[in-house]
């Protein structure tokens, strides 16, 4: 309960985080928009002061060159100031006048528009500067985002994984226990108290053979034989429920067809068995693990799913190992994790330490699939 206090406690403070960062990486990519909007006005308004320069530059050299001519007038009416009347001499002295002020005031647009045109490449540079930095800042908090979201959730997944291989570890160790306790009650139900009764009978066989006739001790021998007989059944029914000796002895394809069929007799289930390739011997651990996996997946559908029918398919192919348990009982929501599922968790380890993969699909009312693809080497 703890445990599950502290995931929530951490999947509140990740979303916390996840939405300051969203709101700031919001910000920045504002902040970026507006800085880039204005370095296009500023770009146009560049453009449009550089023509500006360009013409007042022309504008001052072409007037610059009628002052110059109109000063040669000037000294040349001031040289030869008889030969001129006074209307010459004012018009020529105004007019070069009025050229040197629109010069002046020409010459004074262009260096006001050189500084405007200093002004905006300087401030183009610093928001150029600036949009760098805040989409670099942006690139930088998307990583921030994508580990939020992505590794630190899986931080959280692997915290949880962590707990419910803990509880699947005690559950081990619990249904350990209920096993020895199972098999400790059954050896003494049963071979025990044969034992205990051969003994007994072994005695009467004794006595029978001092005191009494031939044919009563041979009766009781043909006792003792038969109850030896049900005792050594005993044996190998718990033995097998341990470990199949057939699998060791047959392989997995015939061992299967064996506890198919008596787990269909017993429960009184339909079950069909579909082997598909050569029945050739695999590695030990790779038999073990699918008949373990083929034994907890049938063991869910007749007692949690309900089913009527299983279809049970084992192929082993060139590389690969397959096997696809199929039901049609009453199926599962699988977006919804299922309390206490051991037995899932079980399977899930046995086929990742094979490096395979198992996957379930399910569907309420449409039956459960079980499929497990495990790569094998035959070489």
């Amino acid at each position: 309960m703890t445990q599950k206090l502290e995931v929530k406690r951490l999947d509140y403070i990740v979303e916390e985080m996840i939405d300051v960062v969203q709101k700031s990486k919001d910000e920045i990519f504002h902040i970026s928009e507006e800085a880039r909007n204005e370095y296009e006005h500023l770009r146009k308004e560049l453009d449009k002061t550089k023509e500006k320069v360009t013409e007042h530059i022309n504008d001052g050299d072409t007037l610059e060159q009628k002052v110059r001519s109109s000063k040669q007038r000037l000294s040349e009416v001031s040289k030869y100031f008889d030969r001129y009347s006074e209307n010459d001499i004012r018009e020529v002295y105004e007019s070069t006048h009025a050229m040197q002020t629109e010069l002046a005031m020409l010459r004074q647009e262009e260096k006001v528009l050189r500084d405007r045109r200093d002004e905006l490449e300087r401030r183009l540079v610093t928001l150029d500067q600036t949009i760098e930095r805040s989409e670099g800042l942006a690139s930088k908090i998307s990583v921030i985002l994508t580990y939020l979201n992505d590794d630190f959730r899986q931080v959280n997944e692997m915290i949880e994984e962590a707990r419910e291989k803990q509880e699947f570890g005690l559950k081990i160790i619990e249904a350990q226990e209920d096993e020895r306790r199972r098999i400790s009650r059954e050896i003494h139900d049963g071979p025990a108290q044969m034992l205990a009764n051969i003994l007994l009978r072994s005695e009467l066989v004794d006595k029978a053979f001092r005191h009494g006739t031939a044919n009563e001790a041979i009766s009781e021998m043909k006792s003792v034989r038969k109850m030896i007989r049900s005792s050594l059944y005993e044996v190998r029914r718990i033995i097998y429920d341990l470990r199949p000796m057939a699998l060791d002895d047959l392989g997995l394809v015939p061992t299967i067809k064996k506890y198919i069929a008596t787990i269909s007799d017993y429960n009184e289930v339909d079950i069909e068995f579909i082997p598909i390739g050569q029945e050739q011997r695999v590695s030990q651990e790779y038999e073990v693990a699918f008949f373990r996996l083929m034994q907890e997946a049938l063991q869910n559908a007749i007692k949690h799913a309900e089913a009527s029918l299983i279809k049970v398919k084992l192929e082993v192919g060139t590389s690969t190992i397959s096997m696809v348990i199929k039901d049609n009982g009453k199926g599962f929501d699988p977006a919804v994790k299922q309390e206490k599922s051991f037995g899932l968790i079980g399977m899930r380890e046995r086929v990742e330490m094979l490096n395979g993969t198992l996957s379930i699909n399910s569907t309420i009312g449409e039956g459960t699939s079980v499929v497990i693809h495990v790569p094998y080497n035959f070489s």
